[in-house]
């Protein structure tokens, strides 16, 4: 068996064409342009090339894009500050924050302080409380994208055993509670696994789809999945490679080329999951000024 390729650059493409069509909608019919904001504390150089990528994604969808920049010694008031003059700024109706954060910034207490309808990473506590209630109101980017690229593909998880290999509150818990609810593109039976998990391979090896969110490059190898399960790998990890000019190589979190001869279909690093995360967060952006119009 040789897997199928899930791309999600080409799945990406079409969703944004259609967020694009979306966005010259609401301009025409209500005269608002859906605005997003990206806070960037520091200057970590890959946390760097993600807000660029999103804000680059965001204007080409039509959007308006601001990028909030702050030196890493900002404090947690400061902070706190710029978040309530975006919270009240109506020109902008999606605002997420990089992370990671500085150590002495708490996370917990700033995104608390996030306009829940403005949360279009979807880590606020309501709208994670939505999701364990059946009523999402912004699914987390990455999870989105997820279930996006299952329908999309055709392997429509209703009734499958899904396995979900890590328990991060931006991948395993809200993919595992987006795929559990009761309605289209879900109604999925759920395991999740994590670093407690006794005999990991027990349980990998009955999921017919798998998505594996655990940070560490070629864990899930070729033994620890059955024939025919469709593989979603989150993982994006930097591996040394020699041959390389930049000396390096990204790899998920599977061992892509054994584990394809036993899956029906399989997502590739990069170009699986990653372009749908900052598609799905330029969908919430385009709900949130959606919502807007009700206020």
């Amino acid at each position: 068996m040789v897997a199928k390729i899930i791309d999600g650059k080409l799945i990406s493409r079409t969703v944004r064409s259609e967020i694009a069509a979306g966005v010259v909608r609401l301009k025409a019919e209500h005269n608002i342009t859906p605005g997003l904001a990206v806070v960037l504390v520091g200057d970590d150089p890959a946390s760097a090339v993600y807000v660029r990528s999103k804000q680059k994604a965001a204007t080409e969808a039509g959007m308006y894009a601001r990028d909030v920049r702050l030196k890493s010694s900002v404090s947690q008031r400061e902070l706190m500050g710029q978040i309530d003059v975006i919270n009240n700024d109506e020109r902008i109706h999606g605002v997420l924050v990089q992370l990671p954060l500085p150590e002495h910034i708490e996370k917990e207490d700033l995104m608390e302080s996030l306009n829940p309808l403005k949360d279009v990473d979807g880590l606020h506590p309501s709208n994670m409380g939505r999701l364990v209630e059946g009523r999402p109101r912004f699914v987390p980017a990455t999870p989105a994208g997820i279930q996006e690229l299952l329908a999309r593909s055709g392997y429509d998880p209703e009734g499958k055993h899904v396995v979900v290999c890590g328990r991060s509150e931006i991948v395993g818990k809200p993919i595992s509670l987006l795929l559990m609810q009761r309605r289209k593109g879900a109604n999925a039976t759920v395991t999740v696994c994590h670093t407690r998990t006794v005999n990991l391979p027990s349980i990998t090896s009955q999921a017919d789809i798998l998505v594996a969110a655990i940070g560490r490059p070629e864990f899930v190898k070729a033994d620890m999945v059955k024939e025919g399960v469709v593989v979603v790998d989150v993982g994006v990890n930097r591996v040394v490679d020699r041959n390389s000019k930049r000396g390096y190589r990204l790899v998920g979190d599977v061992d892509f080329g054994p584990v394809s001869a036993v899956a029906s279909a399989i997502t590739p690093v990069p170009g699986g999951v990653g372009p749908m995360t900052i598609t799905m967060l330029l969908d919430n952006t385009l709900k949130a000024a959606r919502l807007s119009v009700l206020d």
